[in-house]
């Protein structure tokens, strides 16, 4: 009950993004009122309820009476040339949805290139048609439906005007389905009217483009067409005009899920209490969704299972700071573009959000949750008819409690490693002007509870606040953005827990040289601080482009509890020039020369970074891709070499990289990337990776994707010791060389029985090993030079043995099944194994495929939903 007052509270804090918003009544725009808009209109025919019938073959008499849209252009190969193949596309609509009818000619219909695929997987190896409608006629957000020959749905919501800028966690109720004939194939879409979003004008328009990809062709046709050299979407679509009569629903939903899961451990420690071998468990949760008003969506999850998402790949991570992994979670990707800022990471990043516990549990046998339990999670999304964005989220996870135990005492103990955490996130955007820039405002909050006595108060702050605005004004049409984002942030806590933040890696405010304030100071409860970003870009344009940015985060600046930093202090002048050239010549279709110079001081004004390099990007005329980059990197100052101690040199070098890859519209796939780089140290990087997908058949897909690592770091950290000279401050900053190795490759195979029917199979051996040699300490601050130990004069301290070898193998199966619209099963197998050993023997392939006799467990997992439409 607490944990649900909680959120209840957090709610509450975030009502006010959702008053003081601006909601002034405002009509539509016109075509006419965005530069570049097209002229283009299309009409949409009211027809009897069930007047179509769903099956692909557009023989319904309703269809005779819509008039067909024909006129279709490329993009691809020959921009603003006839599309090769006609199209013929319809639309209608009844009291509860739209229906699109289209027929695809082709040329040899026996040629047709169609595979089947999960569910928004269609990519550029099967022909598809897309329909996008811009429901608000704002010029700017659109919702895309499509189809494959095959019948593989695609779907994507447009948050922005930029036709690259899509959120595929968009996964509307609708349905689609196709036949082919002598003729080529044709195609049916129902779009149920309470799926969209629109306003409550009695007669509605809407921007409409359409789009036919044809993969034997290398051909990319579309209604209106964007140029290749612009950067937009909605803002040049044409219009849809006919829509009368139909009012936004309540669009009520309820999703309720009920699952079980069983853990399997055969190499289990019989002398272990808490591993008897297997472990079975149930969970019910719920989804709900609901309108709040024609613009608003309100969305709720219940005690909400992520078990059939793929784990996170494996990885030995030897810095200081943790690896940042993309979100999967269906509830947090959806409509997570409405959250984004132009500092994104600093700001909001989910998957703090149930993220596995930190507090400390000592102990000779210790049971750990792997998670922080979502007790509830709620977010408001939408866009109203002022032109104003609005997204908020909310979020509770519970107390989570490590279970120990000594092998010397009988006996069982609980200690808590988790608060009950409550998290709100909210940000309100506004557009103006015709060329649609925008000015915004967010605000992310974090409050844990705990009270003064608990442990756990001297380890995590107590509160956190970022706030913030940030503004994209656009000129000359778009072709030009003036950015400006900038943050602030508020941290409270016990004295000992806001020290932790002070002498976190991201900070290291107690480093002896560090001549600047603010510096340590263990009395402190609160910290704040600021961060801007500018940018200047020419995004559009025949040939040159180019971007001017900065980046200023202050000492204290602290995003690190709701989001996610690697560093503050920091001041970072950048540029970057490109010359591109977009119509086909004599030996490439395109190409495109970046140069670049990046930059880093900290705020005592020691050079932190500095490179210059250059990217060549070539596509051929058979559409194979060739890229080379090459980097100078020069000798710089580094704060964080030394965990908290004075500056260290990092050393100049270089690197270089490569890659290649045939065209993407290929059945058979291959890409492949070299990487290299060495630096005055001896530090040297050699990497190799590639894909290689195939298609036996239309049902199956087929990839593999190895992985090679081979390096040398002349300054990898050791430890900090006691006893050092006056030069170090008294301490001991010790380092060594590693040479470590690794292999991983990563397997795939999908297979379709029918367009909702997948069944998804992935796998990952990993295998690392890493030998230290050459030990030594920093002989002063901001040199590259250490003092070498010898075999007597190495601390006893550093002598225990770090050398290790590594091998990991994780596998996910999951069979999904969507056994009605909206309402989907799953039946999950995951592998987790992975083993450690003290030696650094260094790895081959064959240590990469005995990872599956690695130790480990067997999960399997059944869950499923069933959607519940209440009106």
């Amino acid at each position: 009950m607490r944990s649900l007052n909680m959120l209840q509270r957090v709610l509450f804090l975030m009502c006010p993004l959702l008053v003081c918003a601006p909601v002034p009544r405002a009509h539509a725009q016109t075509a006419g009122n965005r530069p570049g808009a097209s002229e283009k209109r299309a009409t949409i025919v009211r027809v009897p309820d069930e007047a179509i019938r769903l099956d692909g073959r557009l023989d319904d008499a309703a269809w005779k009476d819509a008039p067909a849209i024909t006129d279709f252009t490329q993009k691809e190969p020959i921009e603003n040339a006839p599309a090769t193949q006609r199209m013929e596309v319809r639309f209608v609509y009844d009291n509860k949805a739209i229906y699109v009818g289209a027929r695809m000619y082709s040329h040899d219909p026996a040629t047709l290139q169609a595979p089947l695929g999960r569910r928004d997987n269609v990519g550029a190896q099967a022909e598809h048609i897309f329909v996008s409608f811009d429901t608000y006629f704002d010029r700017r957000t659109a919702y895309t439906f499509g189809v494959s020959a095959s019948g593989v749905r695609i779907d994507r919501y447009h948050p922005r005007d930029d036709e690259e800028s899509a959120d595929s966690g968009f996964d509307p109720v609708w349905e689609a389905k196709t036949a082919t004939d002598a003729e080529g194939w044709t195609a049916e879409l129902w779009i149920p009217f309470a799926q969209l979003r629109f306003s409550e004008e009695e007669v509605q328009t809407w921007g409409l483009n359409i789009g036919r990809f044809t993969p034997t062709l290398d051909e990319d046709d579309y209604w209106v067409l964007v140029p290749r050299t612009d950067r937009a979407w909605a803002s040049r679509f044409g219009t849809l005009q006919g829509i009368q009569g139909m009012r936004p629903s309540l669009r009520m939903e309820i999703l309720p899920v009920v699952g079980a899961s069983s853990t399997v451990n055969a190499n289990r420690d019989l002398n272990d209490p808490f591993d008897d071998g297997h472990n079975v468990t149930g969970r019910v949760g719920a989804d709900f969704k609901m309108g709040l008003g024609p613009n608003l969506t309100l969305e709720a999850t219940f005690n909400p299972d992520f078990g059939q998402v793929e784990a996170d790949p494996a990885e030995v991570n030897l810095t200081a700071f943790a690896t940042r992994f993309p979100e999967r979670r269906p509830f947090f990707t959806e409509g997570a573009r409405l959250l984004t800022t132009p500092n994104q990471s600093k700001f909001f990043y989910s998957r703090r959000i149930g993220a596995r516990p930190n507090g400390p549990a000592p102990g000779d046998y210790i049971d750990y949750p792997e998670a922080a339990t979502i007790l509830g999670a709620g977010k408001i999304t939408g866009r109203l008819q002022s032109r104003t964005s609005i997204g908020v989220l909310a979020a509770v996870t519970s107390d989570e409690y490590a279970r120990t135990a000594l092998a010397s005492l009988a006996g069982i103990s609980k200690i808590k490693v988790a608060p009950t955490v409550a998290y709100g996130i909210g940000r309100v955007q506004q557009e103006f002007g015709r060329a649609g820039s925008t000015v915004s405002a967010q605000v992310s909050t974090l409050h844990r509870d705990l009270s003064p006595g608990d442990p756990l108060a001297n380890l995590l702050p107590r509160n956190a606040l970022t706030y913030g605005a940030d503004t994209l004004i656009r000129l000359k049409g778009g072709e030009y953005e003036l950015t400006w984002a900038g943050l602030g942030t508020f941290v409270t806590g016990e004295p000992k827990a806001m020290e932790a933040v002070q002498r976190s890696p991201e900070h290291y405010m107690q480093r002896p040289d560090m001549d600047y304030e603010p510096r340590l100071d263990p009395t402190r409860t609160a910290l704040s601080g600021y961060s801007q970003t500018m940018s200047f870009n020419r995004i559009s344009g025949r040939h040159w482009l180019f971007g001017i940015s900065s980046i200023y985060d202050s000492v204290a600046f602290e995003a690190n509890q709701v989001g996610q930093m690697n560093g503050a202090d920091g001041i970072q002048p950048n540029v970057n020039v490109t010359y591109r050239e977009t119509v086909p010549g004599r030996f490439f279709r395109t190409y495109s020369i970046r140069v670049s110079q990046q930059n880093e001081w900290n705020h005592g004004w020691n050079r932190q970074t500095g490179t210059v390099g250059s990217t060549v990007n070539l596509t051929w005329l058979n559409y194979w891709t060739s890229a080379f980059t090459v980097t100078r990197l020069f000798q710089t100052d580094d704060a964080r070499l030394t965990r908290g101690g004075p500056l260290m040199g990092a050393p100049q070098g270089w690197s270089a990289s490569a890659s290649f890859g045939n065209s993407a519209t290929a059945q058979t796939r291959w890409t492949g990337s070299a990487f290299a780089s060495e630096n005055e140290l001896g530090g040297t990087a050699r990497r190799a990776s590639g894909t290689f997908s195939f298609r036996p058949g239309p049902r199956w897909q087929l990839s593999v994707a190895p992985s090679y690592e081979r390096l040398t770091d002349a300054q990898q950290y050791v430890s900090t010791l006691s006893g050092g000279r006056p030069e170090t401050y008294g301490n001991r900053y010790v380092f060594a060389y590693i040479e470590r190795s690794t292999f991983s490759t990563e397997f795939r195979m999908g297979y379709t029985l029918k367009p909702d029917l997948n069944l998804d199979v992935y796998a990952e051996p990993f295998a690392s090993s890493g030998r230290y040699y050459d030990y030594g300490e920093l002989l002063e601050p901001s040199s590259l030079e250490r003092i070498p130990y010898g075999p007597l004069d190495t601390p006893p301290e550093v002598l225990r043995n770090r050398d290790f070898n590594v091998q990991s193998f994780q596998s996910n199966v999951v069979l999904r099944w969507e056994w009605r619209p909206g309402s989907t099963m799953y039946l999950v197998w995951q592998q987790n194994r992975d083993a450690r050993y003290p030696y650094g023997t260094r790895v081959g392939i064959g240590d990469m495929f005995s990872s599956v006799r690695a130790p480990g467990s067997n999960i399997f997992l059944m869950k499923t939903s069933f959607w519940i439409p209440v009106r």
